[in-house]
């Protein structure tokens, strides 16, 4: 049902992220300030899935009332190539499975992660933009205990962590990778939020770039020069609005491909529910559909909009709402980091570049000075009952499946937001089903009997996507729910 809240509500990846946002908004911090620090958090306790070197997606509604905009602070491919870069694969042990990464200079893309920020700030900040670095790096400095989610990823990415001495100083202190329980410390990411805290744009300019550019520059076998940094630019984007017979869904919009997707399943999914008695093979038939249509249009997002009617990887979200209706949905990914750090900063570069998902046409075939599409899709919406809800998800490709079935749960099938979030999940691609366990016999039957493939999984997995939600009556009472898929924390203070 929710409960009234002096101050708002939190769901995010981490214990600590959440608290970070805690502590602002009971400061007297909006949603936005709350979701900077918690994100700079996230860097410290989800290192694997955030890094100030990364970038992302904010959608922001600032109040109950307004329009929603959407932040973009994704990354950006150099304006030159280098032919000299380089770039290694790596294998990543899954355990039922292995996957290639590429990492290395020639990975990294210009970054966004705290110009985003700094330009949330400005636009939204209410705080001080000290007071929202302090906790993360107060935390990286003394440390804090590793939860055993966050031990299982660096062990999936040993050999990028381990690649070389500077990472393997911070999570392979004794030689072998950090265990769950043991204490994580980063003081070279404390100087950093320290040093951004007090020195804000100039400092990352003037001490980090450098830095940066010394590990991912053209001498380091690396596309970036000073000059992507320097032409970087947030930007500020209308989101892509999915009408709904009950309810308004705001998306993220082109470049980034999630929105669209998610936008075609939804529209797609009132007519099947209308001849289909089952809701999990409604989903996964407007999910199909979606996916058809965009191998169809070999991923050109121009002929996907206009169908619409009048991972295991490095992604972390983060929903806000404060007491006064402001919300902020946030999704940042740092890809799986490069394998380098930044030397005297305790963060690994992006590897965008080497990412296929962002950029098909691989590490050195990159379409240049382009803002790279992207599959995060934080996520805005609101109902006729004056019900509105912030959730986002990581997950890859994975993330338009969590977030439709949420949304669809949500907004057609009116169940309470834990329901929603905890809910058996499955993915489509390629013609062929994922099914967590949970889902009747009978749904399980029908599936077979729609796809030619369907995978039935034996318990819940991260690979379903990690939705953190939170969510606000009519009258004001609050609910969050993080997702346990990836130990997601939900708070309502």
């Amino acid at each position: 049902m929710g409960q009234h809240s002096e101050h708002g509500a939190i769901a995010a990846g981490h214990a600590l992220t959440a608290k970070a946002a805690e502590e602002v908004l009971r400061a007297g911090g909006n949603a936005v300030d709350a979701a900077i620090a918690a994100a700079a958090m996230a860097c410290v306790v989800e290192p694997v899935l955030a890094g100030p070197a990364g970038g992302g997606f904010a959608m922001v509604r600032a109040d109950a009332a307004g329009a929603p905009v959407l932040c973009d602070f994704f990354s950006q491919t150099p304006m030159r190539r280098n032919v000299s870069a380089w770039v290694e694969a790596v294998e990543a042990d899954f355990g039922d499975a292995t996957q290639t990464f590429h990492i290395g200079p020639g990975t990294v893309a210009a970054p966004g992660f705290v110009p985003g920020l700094l330009a949330l700030h400005e636009r939204y900040g209410r705080l001080a933009w000290e007071a929202l670095l302090r906790p993360a790096a107060v935390v990286a400095e003394d440390g804090h205990p590793l939860s055993e989610f966050q031990a299982n990823l660096p062990c999936i990415i040993a050999p990028i962590l381990m690649h070389s001495a500077e990472s393997r100083s911070v999570f392979a202190p004794s030689g072998t990778l950090i265990r769950a329980g043991e204490t994580l410390r980063n003081p070279g990411l404390a100087r950093l939020w320290r040093l951004l805290a007090e020195g804000g744009p100039e400092a990352w300019e003037n001490e980090v770039w450098p830095a940066l550019l010394a590990v991912a520059g053209p001498d380091a076998g690396g596309h970036l020069r000073e000059d992507d940094l320097a032409a970087y630019e947030v930007c500020w984007r209308t989101p892509l609005l999915a009408e709904m017979p009950e309810a308004r869904v705001w998306l993220n919009p082109p470049p980034a491909a999630s929105g669209t997707m998610i936008a075609l399943a939804l529209s797609r999914l009132g007519e099947v529910l209308e001849a289909e008695d089952c809701f999990a093979c409604a989903c996964a038939l407007a999910l199909d559909h979606a996916d058809r249509l965009r191998r169809d249009a070999d991923h050109d997002l121009a002929k996907l909009l206009a169908a619409l009617p009048a991972s295991w990887r490095g992604t972390t979200h983060i929903s806000v709402v404060d007491a006064e209706g402001m919300a902020c949905a946030m999704t940042v990914s740092n890809g799986e980091g490069n394998g380098h750090m930044v030397p005297g900063f305790g963060f690994m570069p992006n590897n965008m570049l080497g990412e296929e998902d962002v950029n098909p046409a691989g590490a050195a075939l990159f379409p240049e000075n382009v803002r790279l599409s992207s599959m995060m899709a934080p996520t805005l919406a609101e109902d006729v009952h004056g019900q509105q809800v912030a959730l986002g998800s990581g997950g890859s490709n994975r993330i338009r499946s969590a977030l439709l079935l949420v949304l669809a749960r949500l907004l057609l099938r009116g169940e309470a937001l834990a329901v929603a979030v905890e809910a058996p999940r499955l993915h489509v691609e390629d013609g062929a089903v994922d099914a967590e366990p949970g889902l009747a016999a009978a749904e399980m039957a029908r599936l077979r009997a729609l796809f030619g493939e369907v995978r039935a999984w034996t318990k819940p997995s991260m690979f379903f996507g990690g939705v953190h939600a939170v969510l606000r009556t009519a009258d004001g009472a609050l609910s969050a729910v993080g997702d346990f898929r990836r130990e997601g924390v939900g708070v309502v203070l």
